[in-house]
């Protein structure tokens, strides 16, 4: 307690401009460092997230007489089974849909033509209608679809790199109490937010993940019942963007929509918009939020800024990864300084503002019924 006491003194001892303006500077570098690095960061996170996510399947096994090593090996591979298995099958989807794509060259052709008609009509110059009608092309859609998915292809060549974290992350982790028990005579509530920290990823993480692949499994179905190409890869496409809040939708919904208008015009259009949009809001809006409950405790608007933040910094897969991402800076920042703290309502926590917004929609209510009362005393006093 005395460390932190002393940390809080010498900061408060910089002008409250200063700290901001060098708060500010730090993040700009670690954003530049972290962009810099992705290539070895983004794996790097991710095996800390899934080792985070498997500790009490580990636990568990251990607690239930399985020694020690043979809990946490197993734990290892069950996480790099799953890794290796969706990779595996990303692959064949990909590898599937370029073999079916040029069946539909014709059906692109017309859209091509009826897009290029249309811009024409609007009033766009011919350089831009004549690269609009021909981005519409077997050859550019792939290049398109693989720009789109070349990070998250790319984590087959990072397995290896994920592997050995996971397994060095999991011997390491067998010493986290010890450590843990030492900073917290130091830096308790450094520890308190690490484990918070800790708790919140897994809980976000694997309620993310079961919600996600139910949905994708469903969304893979409905798409070969309607028969539109790329049912598999688009189901994982929608898995994918599960775990990007607010827009992870309106990214997966783009290519069934469009092939769907391919193969069987503007009913299959409206279909795909119906099942897709009542399975993302039944899921994202009523089920998630139940199980999830206070894990992430971010606004909306700083879960919108914070997917589009770390897809900049880290590309596609920082949009994935930015929840726990976004968690972990607030834990650095703000739960790990308790003269910060009251900054984390600020950041969507409505744990401090309950009794507020309970204060005030209990004042909402008396107003509304006062009126009422006032509206039908003037009713009764008004003559037949």
């Amino acid at each position: 307690m005395a460390s932190e006491t002393e940390g809080t003194g010498r900061a408060s001892a910089l002008p409250r401009s200063a700290v901001i303006l060098l708060t500010l500077a730090g993040g700009t570098v670690a954003a530049f460092g972290l962009a810099a690095v992705r290539d070895v960061f983004t794996p790097a996170f991710l095996a800390l997230v899934l080792t985070l996510c498997v500790h009490p399947l580990s636990q568990w096994l251990h607690g239930h007489g399985v020694p020690r090593g043979l809990a946490t090996g197993t734990g290892i591979v069950t996480v790099f089974a799953l890794l290796a298995g969706f990779a595996a099958v990303l692959v064949a989807a990909l590898g599937r849909f370029s073999a079916l794509l040029p069946q539909y060259a014709g059906q692109l052709e017309e859209a091509g033509a009826s897009l290029a008609d249309a811009l024409t009509a609007a009033g766009f110059g011919p350089e831009q209608v004549q690269a609009a009608g021909e981005s519409l092309t077997p050859e550019r859609l792939l290049g398109f679809i693989g720009g789109l998915l070349g990070n998250v292809t790319g984590l087959v060549g990072a397995l290896v790199i994920i592997l050995t974290l996971l397994i060095l992350m999991a011997v390491d982790g067998s010493r986290i109490p010890a450590l843990l028990e030492h900073l917290g005579g130091h830096r308790p509530v450094l520890v308190t937010a690490l484990k918070d920290y800790a708790c919140s990823v897994r809980r976000y993480m694997v309620a993310t993940t079961v919600l996600g692949l139910l949905q994708g499994l469903f969304n893979w179905l409905v798409l070969l019942i309607l028969q539109i190409p790329g049912a598999l890869l688009w189901g994982l496409l929608s898995f994918i963007c599960s775990f990007i809040p607010n827009i992870g939708y309106f990214i997966a919904i783009i290519p069934p929509l469009f092939f769907g208008y391919l193969t069987g015009g503007w009913p299959t259009v409206v279909a795909v918009v119906i099942i897709f949009g009542g399975v993302n809001a039944v899921i994202q809006s009523i089920v998630q939020p139940r199980y999830v409950g206070n894990a992430v405790n971010l606004s909306e608007s700083v879960t919108f800024i914070s997917v589009l933040f770390w897809a900049v910094v880290l590309g596609p897969v920082g949009a994935v990864l930015a929840i726990p991402l976004t968690l972990l800076v607030r834990t650095i920042l703000l739960d790990s300084n308790p003269s910060l703290s009251w900054w984390r309502p600020v950041t969507g926590d409505r744990t401090e503002l309950e009794p507020l917004l309970s204060a005030e929609d209990a004042a909402i209510r008396s107003r509304r019924r006062r009126i009422s009362r006032r509206r039908a005393g003037g009713a009764g006093a008004s003559p037949a």
